[in-house]
């Protein structure tokens, strides 16, 4: 081969290697790789944070939305993005260490470690409960009782009369519609926890502990109060359960929970409230219900949020928001936002206003 023929041969290779390297760059560069969801170490107060501007949001707008927590009463606020703090707040005399309340924010606790022990084969959420607390837990007929499972306990339709008060005794536990015909809030889903309790032969805190808390770092305590059994924690431990569910029932590596069981208990339950699963409540279908009433409301849970977010919600507005298109956790800890002390007001609109504006 002629030199002038190899060299142009030569120079053409070199051209070819630089072009294809400049289209892989390019390439990279329009198709970024996913970030890897983050967890924070367990028995460590580590965890990893991003700025706003690594996050892709809008710095100029998160000094309005903080002032409108610690307006509205907030005592703990976190963003979470693909597992790593973004920000995180403490007003109104709390700390990062104080503990509070989760009220019925805590309800996902229940349905998550309810779940786990169905994963274990310890319940079956579609028996009826009387297969595992025995008959006469309610003051309904055999019957009918024998209509309740548990999955009518974690999807708030087991057909018990919800305006006799909060008790939970049996002679409180009375007919108002066969199971699985209406939607009713009440405190009776806490039935499950007696289930999980006697299926698992030891007691709730300890099960809850062992197969739920611990693995994921998380801190706290269920305190009783009253008919209730109330979980209190850090505003981090809010944000670590919250993690937990938006990675699908995954921490790292472990299965906590199976996605299949979160699967369905972030989708509609029942086919009378849209917007409840088992015990999660559902954004962006077209009606819902509301405790303490029997109306259904055209629309969606909160207008202002996104259509894929599914929610936490408890008195004196404790939140914990996953949406799982925003890569996003959101928790919010304090006392009533307004006068009103219900776990779904006009403030989960305003605050999403507030959000929208800093994470579009």
């Amino acid at each position: 081969m002629k030199p002038t023929v190899f060299l142009c041969l030569l120079f053409c290779f070199f051209m070819f290697l630089n072009c294809s390297s400049e289209e892989d760059r390019i390439t990279i560069e329009q198709n970024p790789q996913p970030e890897t969801l983050y967890f924070p170490p367990i028995n460590s107060d580590v965890w990893e944070t991003k700025t706003i501007s690594e996050a892709g949001w809008n710095e100029n707008q998160l000094q309005q939305l903080l002032d409108f927590l610690e307006l509205k009463h907030t005592k703990g606020f976190i963003m979470l993005h693909n597992g790593k703090i973004v920000v995180e707040q403490y007003m109104n005399n709390h700390t990062e260490a104080s503990p509070w309340y989760w009220a019925s924010a805590g309800k996902t606790l229940t349905s998550t470690t309810s779940g786990i022990a169905q994963d274990e084969g310890l319940i079956d959420i579609n028996n009826k409960v009387s297969d595992y607390l025995g008959t006469g837990w309610t003051s309904v007929n055999l019957e009918k009782e024998n209509l309740i499972t548990n999955k009518h306990l974690l999807s708030m339709s087991t057909g018990l009369d919800d305006s006799l008060g909060e008790e939970i005794t049996p002679d409180a536990l009375q007919y108002a519609a066969d199971a699985g015909t209406r939607w009713a809030y009440h405190n009776v889903f806490l039935k499950i926890q007696d289930v999980v309790t006697q299926a698992s032969n030891t007691n709730w805190d300890t099960y809850f502990e062992t197969k739920l808390k611990n693995k994921i770092g998380m801190t706290g305590s269920w305190i009783p109060f009253g008919n209730l059994n109330v979980y209190w924690s850090n505003t981090r431990s809010m944000a670590r359960f919250g993690l937990l569910i938006s990675a699908r029932g995954k921490w790292e590596d472990n299965i906590i929970v199976s996605e299949s069981f979160l699967n369905d208990a972030t989708n509609t339950s029942q086919n009378i409230n849209e917007a409840y699963g088992y015990l999660w409540w559902l954004n962006g279908k077209t009606s819902y219900h509301l405790p303490q009433s029997q109306l259904e409301f055209p629309g969606t849970l909160i207008s202002n949020a996104p259509n894929d977010m599914y929610c936490a919600l408890g008195r004196d507005d404790q939140k914990i928001y996953i949406v799982p298109s925003k890569n996003l956790v959101i928790v919010r800890m304090g006392e009533a936002a307004d006068d009103t002390n219900f776990a779904l007001s006009n403030f989960d609109d305003n605050l999403w206003e507030k959000i929208n504006a800093v994470i579009n």
